[in-house]
C-alpha cells in the first residue's frame, strides 16, 4: 500500500465495500467491517442471500450484455472489493477483448484491485479512483485510460445508488452518466428494497446508518424504476435480482426472492 493510500485508510470505521466482502466470503475487511455485518445480519439474515442474489445477477447481465448484446467495453462504477467473478471476469470469459474500467474511492479496494483485477493479454482492466457524485471525473478518466466512450459501453451501477441520500440527486447522477455514452450502450443497476422483507431490512439498515460514514437508503422498485427511464428495458424487466434470467437448473434457493432488484437497460 503506498503511503498515500495508508494515509486514507481508517480500519477502525466501517465501509460498504468490506462489509459486502465480508458477506460474500471474503478477507479483506477489517474488525469494525465484521463488527457491522454481524449486527446487520444479526436483524436482517437474509442479507447474505442478498449479497449472493446480487452477484448472480451482476454475472447473468454482463454474461448477456457481452454475448447477445456485443458490447465490448465496460464502465463498473463502485466495484467494492474484488471477490470471485467479476465484471471483467464475466464479460472477458464471454469475449476476452473487453476492455473493463472499475471505479471506487476506497484506499484499501485500490490497492487489492490494482493488484488482482488483471485481465485477457486481449482485453484491458483497469481502475481509478474517484467518486460517484463526480461523473464528469470518471467520464474523463475512463476516457483517457482505457475506454472509447463514443462506442457503445456497459454501465455498471450495482449497490451503490442507495449511498446517495436524495432521490433526485441519484437520478442525475445516472442520467449525467448515461448522457456521455452512445446510442446501443447499457445500464444494469440493482439496489436494496423494502417491499418483500421491508422492516427487519430497514431496521438492519438504520444500524448500518447508525456506524458507517456513507448512509445507504432502500428504496420502493418504483423509485428504482426511475433510474431506467428513457431506456428501453430487457426482459424481464425490475424485478427480484434471483428472477432476472436464471438458469434452467438453479436450486430452489438461489431463485428465492430477496429485497434486492435489478434490470438491464439499453439506451436507444
Amino acid at each position: 500500500m503506498t503511503d498515500e493510500a495508508a494515509a486514507k485508510l481508517d480500519t477502525s470505521i466501517p465501509h460498504s465495500a468490506r462489509v459486502w466482502n465480508y458477506w460474500l466470503g471474503g478477507k479483506d475487511n477489517f474488525q469494525a467491517d465484521r463488527e457491522v455485518g454481524d449486527q446487520f445480519s444479526g436483524l436482517y439474515p437474509d442479507i447474505t442471500v442478498v449479497a449472493r442474489s446480487s452477484r448472480g445477477f451482476l454475472k447473468r447481465s454482463i454474461t448477456y450484455l457481452a454475448q447477445e448484446a456485443g458490447i465490448r467495453q465496460f464502465l463498473d462504477v463502485g466495484t467494492g472489493m474484488p471477490t470471485a467473478e467479476n465484471t471483467h471476469q464475466v464479460a472477458q470469459a464471454a469475449a476476452p477483448d473487453s476492455r473493463i474500467v472499475y471505479v471506487d474511492n476506497d484506499p484499501l479496494v485500490l490497492v487489492h484491485a490494482r493488484a488482482l483485477l488483471t485481465g485477457t493479454p486481449e482485453g484491458a482492466t483497469e481502475y481509478i479512483d474517484a467518486d460517484l457524485r463526480d461523473p464528469a471525473a470518471i467520464l474523463e478518466a475512463a476516457g483517457r485510460t482505457t475506454l472509447d466512450l463514443s462506442q457503445p459501453t456497459g454501465l455498471i451501477l450495482m449497490n451503490i445508488l442507495g449511498h446517495v441520500p436524495d432521490l433526485d440527486e441519484a437520478v442525475s447522477i445516472v442520467r449525467r452518466l448515461l448522457d456521455a455514452l452512445p446510442s446501443g450502450s447499457y445500464l444494469v443497476t440493482a439496489d436494496g428494497t423494502n417491499v418483500i422483507d421491508g422492516p427487519a431490512f430497514e431496521e438492519a439498515i438504520g444500524v448500518w446508518n447508525a456506524n458507517a460514514p456513507l448512509s445507504y437508503h432502500l428504496r420502493r422498485p418504483e423509485e428504482l424504476a426511475r433510474f431506467l427511464d428513457g431506456l428501453e428495458i430487457i426482459e424481464p424487466g425490475l424485478v427480484p435480482c434471483a428472477k432476472w434470467r436464471p438458469p434452467a437448473d438453479a436450486p430452489a434457493e438461489d431463485l428465492r426472492e430477496v429485497d434486492e432488484f435489478g434490470a438491464v437497460g439499453r439506451k436507444p
